[in-house]
């Protein structure tokens, strides 16, 4: 099985829903569609007359077992009051297009489905992205000749979540937070990585800059940095702090 099918398995969104639990039906919504799509075009007096019925049948279901909590029954003798009451003082017939509260409801409607569609592309962004950095892994192709990008932190922990982490990702996080490089390179986002990655990712591209202030290159066999950030971040910080104060000291390169 391909690393793709893997995640495609594991992610339920990026396959259109396919397994995943079905979203609950909401009856006083569905009470209230009911009534409006039954109100259209009535008049005041013909508004009145279904209310009574309405208000009727929700007395004769009081005793229902069956309909204990069901939240259908007065959604709809709610609504069919403040059709009426609509009526009365607009006048009719009545035309839920121009009805402010449905016309709300429906933008609010619509604003909820654009954010399930961006959270679920979001979603089919991110198990695409862990399966290129998964794959990139498990070839030993990961180092810093690939960019990183707005969001790999979230990969990383969607990694972590599913079993499929390696430290070799935070190595490669670490180098380019050091450096600067991908999306790093912009100020925001390495002040946004104190609050999204860990403590020893943090830790090691510290001391990483660190090292560099004081003439080690990057291209050094520096694995050690990363099992001491595992081990003692806060060694591995106050590492870089001296050495940085060193650095500084004896005029070490910037």
């Amino acid at each position: 099985m391909s690393t793709s099918d893997r995640w495609r398995r594991r992610l339920p969104e990026a396959r259109g829903y396919a397994g995943a639990p079905r979203t609950p039906v909401d009856r006083a919504k569905a009470g209230r569609s009911s009534v409006r799509r039954r109100a259209t075009g009535m008049t005041v007096t013909e508004a009145a007359a279904a209310l009574e019925d309405a208000q009727l049948q929700q007395h004769m279901d009081r005793d229902r077992e069956d309909l204990f909590g069901d939240e259908r029954g007065p959604a709809e003798v709610a609504e069919w009051e403040r059709v009426t009451q609509l009526l009365a003082t607009a006048g009719g017939p009545y035309d839920p297009d121009g009805d402010i509260v449905v016309q709300e409801e429906l933008a609010a409607d619509r604003r909820a489905e654009e954010a399930e569609r961006q959270r679920l592309q979001e979603q089919r962004q991110l198990a695409d992205r862990a399966d290129e950095l998964s794959a990139l892994v498990y070839a030993g192709r990961l180092d810093r000749t690939v960019e990183t990008r707005p969001g790999d932190e979230a990969v990383r922990e969607l990694l972590v979540h599913h079993g499929d982490y390696h430290p070799v990702v935070d190595d490669w996080l670490a180098q380019a937070l050091a450096g600067h490089s991908g999306h790093y390179a912009d100020p925001a986002a390495r002040t946004a990585a104190d609050d999204v990655l860990p403590v020893p990712v943090r830790a090691q591209a510290a001391l990483l800059t660190a090292l560099a202030r004081t003439g080690e290159t990057a291209d050094g066999d520096l694995a050690f940095v990363g099992r001491l950030a595992q081990a003692d971040p806060d060694a591995t910080v106050a590492l870089a702090a001296w050495l940085e104060s060193a650095a500084a000291v004896k005029g070490g390169r910037a």
